[in-house]
Order: C-alpha cells, then sequence, then structure tokens
C-alpha cells in the first residue's frame, strides 16, 4: 500500500496517539484549520462542510460520524473534506461535554429525569447492561439459548433515544456557529493567497521583461 506505515505501531501507541495526538491537540487543531483553508472551493460550501461536520459530532452515531458527515455534506452541497476534517471536533477531550449536551437536551425536551448534569450510576449501568445483553444475544446465534433484550431497551429508552433527539438543537447551534465564523475566515484567507499569487506572477512578469529588455539591448549595441 501506498501509504502503510513501514512500521506497524503497537497497540498502546495508537491509543495513546489518538488520546493525545503527537505534538498535542494544539498542534493537531492548527493543522485542521491550516488544511481548512486551503480547500478548494467557495467559503460558503466549505463552511456548509464545516456545518454538517460540527452538526454530526452531537449525535450518538460513535463509528459513523465521517459517514454521515460525508452524506449531509452532500445533501447540503458543502466540501465533503471540510465536513471529515470538521468531525475532529469530537476528540477524546470533548465527547464527555459533548454527549453531556445532547443528554440533558433529549431528557429536557422529552421531559425526562436527566443525568443530574453528571455521568451518574444509573447512566452507567445503562451502558453496561447493554453491553451485556449485545453479548449475550450475540453468543445465543452460535451456542443457542433465548436472547434478551430487556436492558438494550432500557438503554435505547433511557440513552440513546434521547441523546438522538437532544443531539439536534445543540447540532445545528454550534453547526451555525462554525458557518458564521468559517466563512470570513475562509474567504480572508483565500484573497490574501490570491493576492500573494498575483502579486507572485507580477513579480515573474517584471523580472522577464526586465531580462528581456536587457538581452535586446545587448543586441543593439554595436560591435566593439
Amino acid at each position: 500500500m501506498v501509504f502503510k506505515r513501514r512500521d506497524a505501531r503497537p497497540l498502546p501507541e495508537v491509543l495513546k496517539h489518538w488520546v493525545y495526538p503527537r505534538g498535542g491537540w494544539g498542534r493537531a487543531i492548527r493543522y485542521i484549520r491550516h488544511r481548512l483553508h486551503r480547500l478548494p472551493g467557495t467559503p460558503e460550501s466549505i463552511a456548509r462542510g464545516v456545518f454538517a461536520g460540527a452538526f454530526v459530532v452531537f449525535t450518538p452515531f460513535y463509528g459513523l460520524h465521517f459517514v454521515l458527515a460525508a452524506i449531509l455534506a452532500r445533501l447540503m452541497r458543502g466540501n465533503i473534506l471540510a465536513a471529515l476534517l470538521s468531525t475532529f471536533i469530537g476528540n477524546p477531550l470533548t465527547y464527555v461535554p459533548i454527549a453531556l449536551i445532547s443528554l440533558e437536551t433529549g431528557h429536557f425536551l422529552l421531559g425526562g429525569p436527566g443525568t443530574g448534569g453528571r455521568i451518574g450510576q444509573g447512566l452507567g449501568q445503562a451502558f453496561a447492561g447493554a453491553w451485556s445483553d449485545l453479548q449475550h444475544n450475540v453468543l445465543t446465534i452460535f451456542v443457542g439459548g433465548e436472547a434478551n433484550w430487556d436492558e438494550l431497551y432500557a438503554f435505547y429508552d433511557a440513552v440513546f433515544f434521547p441523546f438522538m433527539i437532544g443531539s439536534i438543537i445543540p447540532g445545528i447551534i454550534s453547526g451555525l456557529i462554525c458557518y458564521y465564523l468559517s466563512v470570513p475566515v475562509i474567504r480572508a484567507y483565500q484573497q490574501r493567497r490570491i493576492a500573494k499569487l498575483r502579486a507572485k506572477v507580477e513579480k515573474l512578469k517584471a523580472q522577464a521583461q526586465a531580462q528581456a529588455q536587457a538581452e535586446r539591448a545587448g543586441d543593439a549595441r554595436p560591435p566593439s
């Protein structure tokens, strides 16, 4: 493969860099911002892609954020690569507050009790019970037995559905903020880049004209 690493990294190192990238999150954010600035397309199309990525991060569909961001950007006629880069708003440092915001909003809209502003024991039990049911039901496919869906239903009612419903409002707010912040920044960057390229072209033209004039003056000089 063209982009395959020559030296395979051990799993602990991969997990470490996923939680804390090499060079730190500040460097990673600067890299993503730099890539967003250099993407082809109008500032509006790039910003629509940013909106898609920022919106999807608030949804509970972990593992599918790239796919959903690309689909939403496509529907919005936004830049797909910008959408993929913007999903990095969701990272190990932001997943917990993002999840809490979506969960609290969902419970508020649905009239539920909420999580009390924290990841409480009930929420942890819901995840543990759903995972236990999922493991048990997968094993029943191979070893037989009766599938149990009670904990998964409880997880859907207490966590997943409120998370999904609650992600809509903060996702839209986050997407709009990112959109309206991105458009002027990207437009200014593109204009500055165009001005630099234009100045470079004019400089090359001036150098070429000066060289041509010098050659013509040399040709016109009478032989000694």
